[in-house]
């Protein structure tokens, strides 16, 4: 038995293989029934020389006319069935079938005629030549980048499996040709096989790579041993020829992968090629930011700079609330904020999920309707209208942007309006780990503003230092001196503008004291009395205090739910939170308006598999003109104010008391409508075994010993301290 006839026994069987495999994996489609008829007539086609080789009947002869003949038929309704036409139907395989049927009679009356089978072979090679230029044109015409990548990556396999088999086929006419192509054929036609099983293009060009690397690397362990039996000598030297074999697979292999994936790169992933190159070198600027304002240029240069995006839009949680601001943007002009309320299926989806194609969601709601999936085909109409809130990035990529706790912290929208499907998973792998990088400098930012933080409060202590030694004692003379020009006896001898100058110095005495003050509270630590407290006792208590003075809460009503956890904190540090709060939104409304405060229970839900974290939330709601965005921004920096006397301490304290006992501030504000507050604590473990605190502090006594309570010198350094009044510049005012 010659080469050729074991390599036809081989190449038979294989083909046979393939095609009852392609018909035992999953739900069996138009595509996989003709390709399986497809590798079926190859595989007896090879079969059929071999018997002929072996028996050397006229009757295989004429049979492997026969499935020549077949041949193109399969391979033009595979192809047609790939990318079917949407417009009308393809004349191709009717022409196919109107030619193959004279050509079967020809072979079965005049097989062995060497016109016949030149027609034969001419026949059979312009069919698939036709079939798959019809299929690259569909694919091109198609408009979706997926599907374009796809088609000419399957036209380009299926070529280079027909050009093999054109090369074995010669021998039908009369060619001796070594049976080299025939392996190569079976290659390629495995390769076609996964096209149809393997959804991601990645997966099959690693699978065309590792088939080329394998099956050079196996020609060339053939020829070493070719050379060594024929040119050296027999069996005896072989060994020799192995230990070589082995040097030049170790040698050779790893260059032949890299030199195969370039090269299948370039062919079929040039504008993923591009998308990555820029994605790559995004990351690595990224690794040196600590600025939030650098990371969104770096972004948006990279997305517009790879050609793979006409718009791009960079989402960041706002710090103090749950909606979504825009940071960042490119292409159409994207909405200015995503409300998390109108926006909920999708950001469900994200926890999920690192990314979303919304054009693929929205194409796979009427395949789930179709299959019976009726309940994800619902999930996925909610998603599809909850992206409406993204305007002009509807149809593009969400991708998640998420911090160390696995929280969501902002989205990435991605959106390239010249073709459907602009951005299949292959595409959003690439782009995720933009949005890890994205989600990774944020927390360094905010390592690094702690950090400075940190460093603020070092600088601010040493400065306290010296201004209680410096600026308390001198501003304690004067006003002692002041006091005693403005007593009963010398103020006889003062005129009213001496009267009127001394009131001035002794209130501004008192305001640079509580400044002092208010730098002091800054910057020392925290020496509360931290215990289990109830929150609606303070709340209680805190109400009762600032109600002896109408000028300060015009109106304030509580809506307090009951039986709430309580929390670990300091009663009297809490009150001073909640004063300076409330006085806050008295002084956004003006003379009008009233004051909500409310408590009641929260869960909030972690990443991970986590329990629920339990919490107790007090709100303080105004009814005033709302909070600018440029003022949200620094709105708990120290030292920013939009108060004309404020020392833009008083937010910054509170929000450090409240992160001391692990809770924090959430701010919610709409233009007009006003703004809310919300303090977050976490509930105590073990309330129960805590001494309780009372929380009302003393407030109820301080409460009833009438409004001169309020003006002695202790209880204004308790409320005031955390932010002098004062007028407002750009919507309400914020100490």
């Amino acid at each position: 038995m010659d080469l050729r006839t074991r390599t036809s026994l081989f190449c038979g069987v294989l083909a046979l293989t393939i095609a009852v495999s392609i018909l035992l994996r999953g739900r069996v489609r138009r595509p996989q029934v003709y390709f399986a008829g497809l590798a079926a007539d190859i595989g007896l086609w090879y079969l059929a020389q071999w018997l002929y080789h072996v028996v050397r009947s006229d009757l295989w002869a004429r049979f492997t006319s026969v499935l020549a003949v077949l041949l193109p038929q399969f391979a033009v309704q595979f192809f047609g069935a790939i990318l079917p036409e949407t417009e009308r139907p393809s004349s191709l395989p009717r022409v196919t079938l109107g030619v193959g049927i004279p050509m079967l009679v020809f072979v079965l009356t005049q097989h062995s005629n060497g016109i016949v089978r030149s027609a034969v072979f001419i026949y059979v090679f312009g069919f698939i030549a036709a079939g798959l230029w019809s299929l690259w044109r569909r694919g091109e015409r198609s408009g979706s980048r997926a599907v374009q990548r796809r088609i000419r990556f399957l036209v380009l396999i299926g070529a280079l499996a027909a050009s093999f088999s054109l090369a074995d086929f010669l021998w039908f006419i009369g060619a001796p040709l070594p049976p080299v192509s025939a392996v190569l054929a079976i290659v390629f036609l495995f390769v076609l096989s996964e096209s149809l099983i393997r959804e991601r293009l990645v997966d099959l060009y690693d699978v065309l790579v590792k088939l080329l690397v394998s099956t050079a690397l196996a020609f060339s362990l053939a020829g070493i041993f070719y050379v060594f039996v024929v040119l050296f000598g027999g069996f005896e030297v072989m060994y020799l020829g192995a230990i070589l074999a082995a040097i030049v697979i170790l040698v050779l292999f790893e260059p032949l992968r890299e030199r195969a994936e370039g090269y299948v790169s370039r062919v079929f992933l040039r504008e993923r090629v591009d998308l990555e190159r820029s994605v790559s070198r995004a990351r690595a600027r990224l690794l040196h930011v600590l600025q939030p304002g650098e990371m969104q240029e770096i972004v948006m240069a990279a997305l517009e700079g790879s050609r793979r995006a006409t718009g791009a839009a960079l989402y960041l949680r706002d710090p103090g609330g749950s909606d979504f601001a825009l940071a960042a943007s490119f292409g159409p002009p994207a909405p200015a904020r995503i409300e998390v309320a109108t926006a909920g299926p999708l950001l469900e989806r994200l926890e999920h999920t690192p990314s979303v194609s919304l054009e693929e969601v929205a194409l796979r709601i009427v395949e789930r309707r179709r299959s019976g999936q009726r309940r994800e085909a619902a999930a996925d109409e909610r998603l599809v209208a909850a992206s409406d809130v993204f305007g002009p990035f509807k149809q593009g990529a969400v991708l998640a942007i998420r911090g160390e706790d696995r929280e969501l912290r902002g989205l990435l929208l991605v959106i390239d309006d010249r073709a459907r499907d602009a951005f299949p998973p292959d595409d959003l792998a690439v782009l995720e780990p933009l949005a890890v990088q994205i989600g990774v400098v944020m927390e360094n930012s905010k390592q690094y503003r702690r950090m400075q933080e940190r460093d603020r409060l070092a600088v601010l202590g040493q400065m306290a230092a010296g201004l209680a030694h410096e600026i308390k004692n001198p501003l304690g003379a004067i006003k002692g001196a002041a006091q005693l020009l403005g007593d009963a006896q010398s103020a006889e001898h003062l005129g009213a503008p001496e009267r009127e100058f001394l009131g001035i110095i002794l209130e501004e005495v008192e305001r640079l004291d509580r400044v002092v003050g208010s730098v002091l509270d800054y910057a020392r630590p925290s020496k509360g009395d931290v215990g289990a407290i109830d929150v609606n006792a303070v709340v209680k208590g805190t109400l009762k205090l600032l109600a002896s003075d109408r000028a300060e809460v015009p109106d304030a009503h509580m809506d307090l739910a009951p039986d709430l956890p309580r929390v670990r904190a300091d009663a009297e540090q809490l009150r001073q939170v909640l004063i300076n709060l409330i006085r806050n939104a008295s002084q956004a409304m003006g003379l009008g308006g009233t004051v909500y405060v409310s408590s009641r229970k929260r869960e909030e839900r972690h990443s991970g598999g986590r329990e629920p974290a339990t919490f107790v939330e007090i709100a303080v709601r105004d009814e005033g003109p709302g909070i600018a965005p440029q003022v949200m921004k620094n709105l708990f920096v120290p030292f920013v104010t939009t108060k004309d006397k404020g020392t833009g301490l008083g937010l910054a304290i509170s929000q450090r008391v409240v992160a001391e006992v692990g809770g924090r501030i959430d701010v919610a504000t709409r233009p007009g409508l006003g703004s809310t507050f919300t303090v977050i604590l976490p509930v105590a473990p073990d309330a129960a075994a805590e001494p309780v605190i009372d929380s009302a502090g003393g407030l109820l006594s301080a409460a009833l010993g009438a409004s001169s309570a309020l003006d002695s010198p202790a209880n204004r350094t308790a409320g005031e301290a955390f932010g002098a009044a004062g007028g407002s510049t750009n919507g309400r005012p914020r100490d």
